[in-house]
């Protein structure tokens, strides 16, 4: 072929697949060809699928029986280490090991069931509750634009794999930015959808109370739109998966800019670049206005690291055997945690609930807010956060302001690359539309992607040339 497999998106290898230019060991073999030559700069894997070769190979017959599961059986994909797999090992990166799993979780079962073949695991850090990749068990993830820098957090392995190349889709998680700011950091399209739009069931235990998603990275909006279809839908184990999608306005979109979140400090040069492009959203049509966020989140954003932190203890009351198996920072997590009265978790239920109602009540007035994906650039791999941004010190949450609070609000948010800086590095833009208006959130986002394609641009592999 004149083009390498490994370039092209999900939906362009399903349609070769289809016109039999290609097979789905073909795709596979380019996609482990491309892993073992960048994975000993970036280690994005936490895990080979030993299965990966029978899986691609029992695509192959079914296209040739013209019969394939879904439009994108056989294409590669990877899959964050504790998203629970079938014949595989899913930890919370934690050290030590486990037994392979018996079954796949649901997101996991449908994408899995449609035919895609799992090339491997990608790494974490330690109960995915930070915005960096790097743990005890798999080691510190880099980021495949920059291999000193971090590719962002929890979704790192995910993140620097697909931008990478090894597979076009990388399923992960998103419990407070963690597939968008990942996305933001390495070039990449990362959806977190609305509460319940993909079902959980099966999964480990989150920490992170109802606020984590499972949802993928890809490299076009298309793709990620494709993915959506294959995870979504109702189940009537999971309450939340049954709500129905509000009607479209029949109105010119509008939409609100929101460049600051309070005084927290923001890079200079991310701000440039999401301010480039209003011009874009204005040209397909969005009325853009500039103003404050449209809901009050500071005093659930003092209360964020708590949340991790009852999480974790509650998965350590549950499993002692986990909780001695954990690295030190986060049994100390714990045990902060563990002393938290209760009426603190009530504090925190309330002001979830109240910024659910307000969330939703704002968004009916506009029809997105615009945001920054991240606040600050890609920073030293092995740090767990920018300790300064824009001259200015700042906290753990400090990069992350954007983002968790739509997590809180159970809204959909969608992050898109738009002009990189001026060292090449990505940077995205956050969209946030209202509760059950993913594929509204779809449409922009697509209409942007036009304007300013991203998926033709690659990092280099360290010694080589740009080509």
């Amino acid at each position: 072929m004149s083009t390498e497999l490994w370039r092209l998106s999900a939906i362009e290898l399903g349609r070769l697949f289809a016109d039999g230019r290609a097979s789905p060991v073909d795709a596979l073999e380019a996609a482990q060809a491309r892993a073992a030559a960048w994975e000993p700069h970036l280690n994005a894997l936490s895990r080979d699928n030993p299965r990966a070769r029978s899986e691609a190979e029992a695509s192959a017959a079914r296209w040739r029986a013209g019969a394939p599961l879904s439009p994108l059986d056989g294409v590669p994909m990877t899959v964050k280490e504790f998203l629970v797999t079938e014949g595989m090992p899913s930890t919370y990166a934690e050290p030590g090991e486990a037994p392979a799993a018996g079954e796949d979780e649901l997101p996991v079962a449908r994408m899995r069931r449609a035919g895609l073949v799992t090339l491997a695991k990608t790494t974490m850090p330690e109960f995915a509750v930070q915005g960096f990749t790097a743990s005890a068990r798999f080691g510190v993830t880099r980021n495949p634009w920059d291999t000193r820098l971090t590719p962002g957090g929890s979704t790192g392995g995910g993140a620097a794999a697909t931008a990478a190349g090894y597979a076009p889709i990388a399923l992960g998680t998103d419990g407070g930015g963690s597939l968008r700011r990942p996305a933001a950091h390495t070039g990449l399209v990362g959806l977190k959808s609305s509460l319940g739009r993909v079902p959980r069931l099966g999964g480990l235990p989150s920490p992170l109370l109802d606020f984590e998603v499972a949802g993928a990275l890809t490299r076009t909006v298309a793709d990620t739109r494709a993915v959506l279809h294959l995870m979504q839908g109702a189940d009537p184990r999971v309450l939340w998966s049954g709500f129905a999608a509000p009607p479209r306005h029949d109105r010119p979109l509008r939409a609100r800019y929101v460049e600051r979140i309070g005084d927290a400090p923001l890079d200079p040069v991310i701000a440039s670049a999401c301010r480039r492009a209003l011009a874009d959203l204005d040209a397909i049509g969005v009325a853009v206005e500039e103003g404050p966020l449209p809901v009050e989140i500071a005093g659930l954003n003092a209360l964020w690291p708590e949340i991790g932190k009852i999480g974790i203890a509650r998965l350590f009351a549950a499993d002692p055997a986990l909780a001695a198996r954990a690295s030190a920072p986060y049994r100390a997590m714990a045990e902060e945690g563990a002393r938290a009265p209760a009426t603190l978790l009530c504090d925190i239920l309330d002001r979830v609930q109240a910024l659910r109602n307000a969330a939703n009540a704002a968004l009916t007035e506009i029809d997105l807010v615009v945001t920054p994906a991240a606040a600050a650039m890609p920073w030293t791999a092995d740090a767990v956060y920018p300790e300064v941004i824009d001259g200015r010190p700042v906290g753990p949450r400090g990069h992350a302001v954007y983002s968790g609070w739509v997590n809180a609000a159970a809204l959909p948010a969608l992050s898109l690359p738009v002009d990189p800086a001026p060292d090449g590095l990505p940077i995205g833009l956050h969209l946030v539309a209202g509760f059950g208006r993913d594929d509204l959130l779809l449409d922009v986002a697509e209409a942007l992607e036009t304007r300013r394609p991203f998926a033709d641009r690659w990092p280099v592999l360290p010694g080589e040339v740009s080509r």
